[in-house]
């Protein structure tokens, strides 16, 4: 599954910046996999929200809908997740914003989730036709964005983030982002499917380790990055985020005509950009 994925990323002409040099969007993709019955998935409905979906839940309400499905409640689940790492051409370009998003970064975002879905699409090909049953949540009838209020920001009910931490595949950070072994600027996706694979490990000793402030309180230059103001010692405040990538930054769909731009300065010029950072030498005095 993870050469085929993996293929799949490297030879795919959509995932080509063809709408400026044809350079590759993403780097080779990073696969991991998870139990659809670990514990963390019903601990996110505490730790996100009540809607956030389970696995089983996903398969079930699809079968609920679908009656040709071939799966039963019975069937051992799994959660295929993966990474797709951002090019390095195009990061080095946003390390040099410091306001707005390069126009490559803009591309990425739009043009790169797309292939991301795309590549949610080929896995469930991949295992349909093989036999099994398979879902991609985020591209499902099931996916919703949940709204509480101006005070809050959306949530949706099936976070790939948190669906790769379960899947051993990196922890969070200060400014909400996720660093994984090839850094924190990366798109994520995931599929559920009957299909019986063999869990990743989760080898970080938990979920910040892979952040040098959360760790250990250094670092913190991706507040230094942040246009905004949004990410402070406290964290990231996403409403403040929100704000300003649509007042400072929403102009710029039109400029490079695309419908989503992100922002992601936060996500480069900073250590954990390209992989995990190494943390300070630590005394060996007590």
């Amino acid at each position: 599954m993870c050469k085929r994925i993996d293929a799949f990323v490297r030879e795919s002409p959509a995932n080509r910046l063809i709408h400026l040099d044809g350079s590759p969007i993403f780097e080779s993709p990073v696969v991991g996999f998870a139990d659809g019955d670990d514990p963390l998935f019903q601990q996110y409905k505490t730790i996100i929200a009540l809607f956030h979906l389970t696995p089983r839940e996903v398969m079930q309400r699809i079968a609920d809908q679908n009656a040709t499905t071939t799966h039963t409640s019975s069937d051992r689940l799994s959660v295929i997740s993966w990474i797709l790492p951002i090019a390095r051409t195009t990061r080095i370009s946003n390390r040099a914003q410091d306001q707005v998003p390069s126009i490559e970064w803009a591309y990425t975002r739009n043009y790169g989730e797309q292939f991301n879905d795309v590549v949610r699409r080929y896995v469930v090909d991949l295992l349909q036709s093989a036999g099994y049953s398979a879902v991609a949540p985020a591209i499902s009838s099931l996916f919703r964005v949940h709204y509480d209020g101006l005070e809050s920001p959306p949530a949706s009910n099936w976070s790939e983030r948190h669906i790769a931490y379960v899947a051993g595949l990196g922890t969070f950070s200060l400014s909400d982002g996720f660093i994984t072994a090839r850094g924190i600027a990366m798109r994520c996706g995931s599929v559920v499917t009957n299909l019986p694979l063999q869990p990743s490990p989760r080898p970080h000793e938990n979920h910040i380790a892979n952040c040098l402030y959360l760790w250990e309180g250094t670092c913190g230059a991706c507040i230094d990055r942040c246009p905004a103001g949004a990410i402070s010692t406290e964290g990231h405040d996403k409403m403040k985020c929100r704000e300003y990538i649509s007042q400072q930054v929403g102009p710029y769909q039109q400029v490079y005509g695309v419908e989503n731009t992100g922002c992601g300065l936060c996500q480069a010029g900073v250590p954990c950009e390209a992989g995990i950072p190494p943390r300070r030498e630590r005394s060996n005095e007590p």
